[in-house]
């Protein structure tokens, strides 16, 4: 039986060229935030690389590694031994030509429980993803750990209410949202709308779904992208719990009371009054017309 509180952990740091200093300091983070009562454990992004889409270069592939690869196996033993879960989000090769950007789920045994490959992937200045990764074709996950039911869905996938919605549906109680996103504008006005516009449609996700949003960030300047760090965990009506440093490596733990998520729901009763008989063309790329409501004996 699952408890029904349990501590987050979201492990918000900069990152070097170096995988291996990379995944050792994590590592280092993670042993401080096992200790300090976390279960689960979330590694931002890319962890144990720089965020290397901010240029279309074909060396870069060299820091994709299989699942489970040198970094996925040390987590392994670290979830055995600490006997946390981990989401871990890594560079994925997974044959000659094929990448994506996936997250893998460790149970608090070490067993693998599973893989997410980021659905919706961007390219923007900066931000070139659609260069390196095939978009995901595993669909919208839950994975059923030792302390939680939870969703994981990658950076740009937190803008679209769609994929937050099949996830929550599949029984999250926790949405994770690893991420790497910054600004490289000096307009400081702008960027703290950025940041505003990037929390608020999580925590609506929370809202709407009733469940734990959590979303971590790395921090620090790589290339021309400044990353705002500023992790996160929103209850499931949509109230900030705790927020991390926007300049500072930091451990952010965080209690949730999975109890809210069904008191949440019973008060406010978003799933049971969707019309799921009216959301059909919402599959389609855009509607030219309005589109009339199938008739329902719900």
């Amino acid at each position: 039986m699952t408890p029904s509180k349990v501590t987050v952990g979201l492990i918000q740091k900069s990152c070097s060229a170096d995988k291996q200093k990379n995944l050792q300091e994590t590592l280092r983070c993670m042993e401080a935030a096992a200790a300090g009562g976390a279960r689960i454990l979330c590694l931002q992004e890319l962890f144990s690389s720089l965020y290397f889409c901010q240029t279309e270069d074909h060396d870069c592939f060299g820091l994709a590694e299989p699942i489970p690869g040198p970094a996925i196996e040390a987590l392994v033993g670290f979830a055995r031994e600490k006997a946390v879960v981990i989401i871990a989000p890594i560079f994925e090769k997974r044959a000659e030509g094929l990448y994506h950007n996936s997250a893998v789920v460790i149970d608090a045994d070490g067993s693998l429980l599973g893989t997410y490959r980021k659905m919706h992937i961007p390219d923007d200045p900066n931000f070139y993803e659609k260069f390196y990764f095939t978009p995901g074709d595993l669909g919208f996950r839950v994975f059923k750990t030792a302390y939680a039911s939870i969703g994981v869905l990658i950076c740009w996938d937190q803008w679209f209410p769609e994929a937050a919605r099949l996830t929550a549906l599949q029984g999250a109680q926790i949405l994770f949202y690893p991420t790497a996103i910054g600004n490289c504008e000096s307009d400081a006005a702008y960027a703290a709308e950025q940041h505003a516009a990037w929390q608020t449609i999580q925590r609506s996700h929370a809202i709407a779904n009733g469940v734990f949003v959590a979303a971590v960030n790395r921090v620090g300047r790589e290339g021309a992208l400044t990353f705002w760090g500023r992790s996160f965990v929103s209850g499931p009506f949509g109230q900030i719990l705790a927020e991390a440093s926007d300049v500072r490596e930091e451990n952010l733990l965080v209690s949730c009371d999975l109890t809210q998520v069904t008191t949440t729901r019973q008060h406010w009763p978003f799933l049971r009054d969707r019309r799921i008989d009216a959301y059909g063309p919402v599959t389609e790329r855009y509607l030219d017309k309005p589109v009339p409501v199938k008739s329902s004996k719900d």
